[in-house]
């Protein structure tokens, strides 16, 4: 017997969208003149963005210590071109969403900085325009996926308990967060398999 789910909440990126971090690269590596290997050790080997994303500092902080590492200054505009160019839409899960929403509450719970969130519609239309207000940043709840804290204070924005709640993301560690919290979880792996587990669990 499958549990009662009354929201589905989708991680974003790679999931809703899929993310290319070369293309971000790309851009950050010809504004300031340094490698690519430069550009993702400030982004990602640094510590920079898991502390944006846990929302330990602002996004006006998070661009100043980009710019102080890289050597240059960078702003908002340049982040979010060189973010833009990083995602393009997953059609076929789009296309699941709009047919879960006619029946299901649906949500979106990203590790990222609320840069990401407050700039959305710019970012990612399509994820904007089909969940409108409720896509929620790792940032705005101070901490990331995989803690528990992260789930339940998404939930609690939502007013929806755990146990309603099932949890989409293509990372296996963020989905055992998840389940470890009290949700349901699945770990994404394609548009076809998302849809067999949705029909399994009489959501489509």
């Amino acid at each position: 017997m499958t549990a009662l789910i009354s929201l589905v909440l989708f991680d974003m990126d790679d999931v809703l969208s899929h993310y290319d971090r070369s293309a971000r690269v790309d851009h950050l590596s010809a504004l300031s003149g340094r490698t690519h290997e430069t550009v993702r050790q400030a982004i990602w080997g640094s510590g920079l963005e898991d502390r944006a994303d846990a929302g330990l500092i602002t996004g006006d902080e998070y661009l100043t210590a980009l710019g102080e590492i890289l050597g240059c200054r960078v702003t908002l505009d340049d982040w979010l071109i060189s973010r833009c160019a990083s995602i393009s839409p997953n059609v076929e899960v789009l296309a699941l969403v709009r047919l879960l929403a006619g029946r299901h509450r649906v949500a979106v719970l990203t590790n990222n900085c609320q840069l990401v969130t407050d700039n959305i519609q710019y970012l990612n239309p399509a994820v904007a325009e089909l969940f409108g207000p409720h896509v929620y940043a790792s940032a705005s709840f101070g901490s990331a996926k995989p803690a528990a804290r992260t789930y339940l204070r998404c939930l609690d924005s939502l007013g929806v308990c755990a146990a309603e709640t099932l949890f989409i993301d293509d990372l296996e560690v963020n989905v055992t967060g998840a389940i470890n919290a009290g949700l349901h979880g699945h770990v994404f792996t394609s548009a076809g398999a998302l849809s067999e587990e949705l029909e399994r669990r009489k959501l489509l």
